[in-house]
């Protein structure tokens, strides 16, 4: 009797990745500061692959104040030539300064809906959406529900949030279950209420 578990094909085998794809992909989050991280990472990793920004989080973390939107909010030129001529990041100059135009914008929604969780989690009517994908090739890359997300986080002046990087988002953070049906995640997943 085999004990192999079965996983996305995505996982791979990196450590990880696992670690990730196992513990925290798909999960329900409705922490601000947690929804902000993950934002502004899905947007660091736009043209990249999400392990060099995985392997990278830890350090992103450190520099951007554990992604605190009013610390970050505050950051002026000087931070930003700094952050650009440090390695553990991805030293690109509009991903950066797009992160201080984020955290602003976010704070600015936060004051007129009171929690970014509740605007980000309208796009989904507030519960995740419970997909039944067989395998990776069915999975979209984005949906009516990201491209509205995308055209209301621009309208408040965010970056680096197209639809294909708000699907990404919305798949990491449990706004839908993309988890495929044959993976040992996708029930678990189906039935947690999310990290609060």
């Amino acid at each position: 009797m085999s004990t192999e578990i079965t996983r996305c094909v995505w996982a791979g085998s990196d450590p990880d990745y696992i670690n990730y794809h196992d513990k925290e992909w798909g999960i329900p989050v409705y922490n601000d500061r947690k929804l902000f991280e993950m934002l502004i990472l899905e947007g660091a990793q736009a043209g990249l692959s999400w392990i060099t920004v995985l392997k990278k989080r830890p350090h992103y973390r450190k520099v951007f104040e554990r992604f605190d939107p009013h610390k970050i909010a505050l950051f002026n030129k000087r931070k930003v030539n700094s952050l650009l001529k440090d390695p553990g990041i991805i030293r690109n100059r509009l991903k950066v300064e797009a992160t201080i135009v984020n955290a602003q914008s976010s704070l600015e929604i936060r004051a007129n809906y009171g929690k970014f969780s509740d605007f980000l989690w309208q796009f989904v009517d507030g519960r995740p959406v419970q997909n039944r994908w067989k395998t990776i090739n069915q999975i979209p890359v984005n949906t009516k529900e990201s491209d509205a997300m995308s055209k209301e986080l621009k309208r408040h002046g965010f970056k680096f949030v197209g639809t294909t990087i708000c699907y990404a988002f919305m798949q990491a953070v449990g706004m839908v279950n993309d988890h495929t049906t044959d993976c040992f995640c996708y029930e678990p997943v189906k039935s947690t209420g999310g990290v609060k």
